[in-house]
């Protein structure tokens, strides 16, 4: 079987390719930390990955664009 590359989130460790196993398989195998990369290439420019908080401190940041309900006006604006 090949080596399996797997990032380690939320106590949980997430294949970054697909992985040939039926579901429900018990694996074993031995976390080796490697370099590269930090989550999948999504840094902060700092080679560090962003992390929960930090995403919903930016996505907390609101912008008064003056319309009450702009997902009314969606395709405004379309070709």
């Amino acid at each position: 079987m090949p080596t399996i590359h797997a990032i380690f989130e939320n106590g949980v460790f997430r294949p970054v390719e697909p992985v040939e196993l039926p579901a429900g398989a018990r694996v074993e195998f031995e976390p080796r930390l490697t370099q590269g990369d930090v989550a999948d290439g999504h840094t902060l420019g700092n080679g560090q990955a962003p992390d929960t908080a930090s995403i919903y401190t930016i996505l907390e940041q609101s912008v008064e664009t003056g319309v009450s309900d702009l997902a009314a006006r969606h395709n405004e604006h379309q070709p």
